[in-house]
């Protein structure tokens, strides 16, 4: 492992000067000296937190184990967030059963397990969703007891900033005072020019996970990773599925060659992409929905029909109704909030975190900004680190990448090296029958340091992981290609990867 450890060395001044040269998501937090103390009602707090969502609970469970009084104030009644009410659980509860169905109605008998009369009971799928979304809202709560985290249900807006006044979901109010207030309230689902949703016949993805039954067609504007999970969960199920994008490509954060081979494989599920197009039109005064199109760059229009329209085109910060010019907290444009690398904001006191910041829109994301922001409140250090938070788009195969992608490394003009593993070599992926994909490893040519990981395949959501604590350490593709994998696993596919990066794999 020398040779390994001799390329940690040598990239120390690289990885200094790539943290310093991305897209504005990277910070690096230093120490605070300051704590503060505030009351809510007649009981003094130290930090109170305005939403419940994986940013706003996380920092108030952080904040009360480092010893700080703390209250979150949420108004949906429920603490997770979109998240976990309206969001990342019940789409995954949704994915996981729709892909039973599927396999169960093409897969079993290849692998001699026999079943007739495959069909779905909706209702039931539905309940189980609720179910788990429900079990996990309880489990916040009993974690907030369990830290002693004040809970008030209600919506809160600023009346100060150290005054946030509540209206309950019980009719009441009241006010809750402090010198540390985090803004945690989330984002909300962006709508289009002229399109009304109406959570019946155009949905968001919240009315997508409670459709009362299956639409014959689908149609999904725009393929981000929300529009292609739901649109997955409806194509499984037996809707014809078809998903209209402004861009030119499919999540174009995704690595390009990974993309198209991701979209190869959704266009084998039967799902149909219609790229460089927008929506100029919507009437759904039948009894579907009728779409006008045009090429995005301008031309002939087109029609296009559906029983129901899963608008997926992004979210907004959701920063309305807390009356923050009433303090003069700044926004920019679209309601984000600026904050210095300690989540504070222009107003002393007053920070922000999670998806109301500049950054990506992730849960995971924000869970790392609340426990930073309520770190630094305490004195201590915070630290995210925004080039090493995971994306991960839940379909089957499911797609993972940590880090950059090609093209962002081509275009810091950085020498590299490529290593790839297609999973049709991984013996476990090929025991299960389960072997669409491959693994990507972009490392830079000198050092070997890793810069991204790309990997497309059954789980890949867990297999990055390795990835990130790898990339993490400042590791070289040559550390996790000596590093033992049990076998037979899919993780191998990674090590082999690494092993084609900085040298040649065993197996193709």
């Amino acid at each position: 492992m020398a040779m390994a450890s001799l390329a940690r060395r040598k990239v120390i001044s690289l990885s200094r000067n790539l943290c310093n040269s991305t897209d504005g998501l990277k910070y690096s937090y230093g120490l605070s000296s300051f704590s503060r103390n505030f009351s809510s009602g007649s009981e003094e707090n130290d930090v109170v937190v305005i939403g419940g969502g994986p940013g706003g609970y996380v920092a108030a469970i952080k904040a009360a184990q480092l010893g700080l009084k703390t209250t979150c104030i949420e108004k949906r009644g429920t603490l997770g967030g979109t998240c976990l009410n309206v969001g990342c659980i019940p789409s995954k509860a949704l994915l996981h059963s729709s892909h039973m169905y599927h396999e169960a109605k093409h897969s079993f008998a290849s692998h001699g397990v026999k079943v007739s009369n495959v069909e779905v009971d909706l209702p039931a799928m539905l309940a189980q969703k609720d179910k788990s979304v429900s079990n996990l809202t309880k489990g916040i709560e009993g974690l907030f007891k369990k830290n002693k985290v004040t809970y008030v249900k209600g919506s809160g807006k600023f009346i100060s900033p150290s005054e946030v006044a509540v209206d309950t979901i019980e009719g009441g109010s009241t006010v809750v005072k402090g010198k540390n207030i985090i803004i945690a309230t989330g984002s909300d689902v962006k709508s289009l020019p002229g399109i009304t949703i109406d959570e019946k016949k155009i949905v968001s993805s919240t009315g997508a996970l409670s459709l009362s039954e299956i639409p014959k067609k689908l149609v999904v504007v725009g393929a981000g990773y929300i529009g292609l999970e739901m649109g997955s969960v409806w194509n499984r199920l037996g809707s014809e599925v078809v998903v209209v994008e402004f861009g030119p490509d499919i999540v174009p954060t995704m690595d390009g060659e990974i993309r198209k081979q991701f979209q190869r494989s959704l266009e084998k599920q039967k799902m149909k992409f219609m790229l460089k197009t927008k929506v100029v039109g919507v009437d759904n005064s039948g009894e579907g929905v009728k779409l006008t199109l045009e090429p995005s760059a301008g031309g002939e229009q087109t029609t296009l029909e559906a029983d129901v329209v899963l608008v997926s085109a992004g979210r907004n910060p959701y920063t309305a109704g807390l009356d923050l010019d009433k303090i003069g907290v700044n926004t920019d444009k679209i309601g984000r909030i600026p904050v210095n690398e300690k989540f504070a904001t222009n107003v002393p006191g007053v920070f922000a975190i999670g998806d109301v910041i500049p950054g990506p829109m992730l849960a995971h994301k924000a869970e790392e900004d609340g426990v930073a922001c309520v770190e630094f409140i305490a004195g201590k250090e915070g630290h995210v680190d925004y080039d090493m938070v995971p994306g991960v788009v839940y379909t089957h195969p499911e797609v993972a990448y940590v880090g950059k992608s090609e093209e962002q490394v081509k275009a810091l003009g950085i020498e590299y090296r490529v290593g790839k593993f297609p999973l049709l070599a991984n013996s476990r992926a090929k025991a299960i029958d389960d072997a669409e994909g491959l693994v990507k490893i972009i490392a830079e040519k000198e050092s070997d340091k890793i810069l991204g990981v790309h990997i497309m395949s059954p789980n890949a959501g867990e297999i990055i992981h390795e990835a990130a604590i790898a990339m993490t350490y400042g590791a070289s593709s040559e550390d996790v290609a000596r590093t033992c994998h049990a076998h037979p696993t899919m993780s191998e596919a990674l090590k082999e990867a690494a092993m084609a990066t900085y040298d040649k794999p065993i197996h193709i």
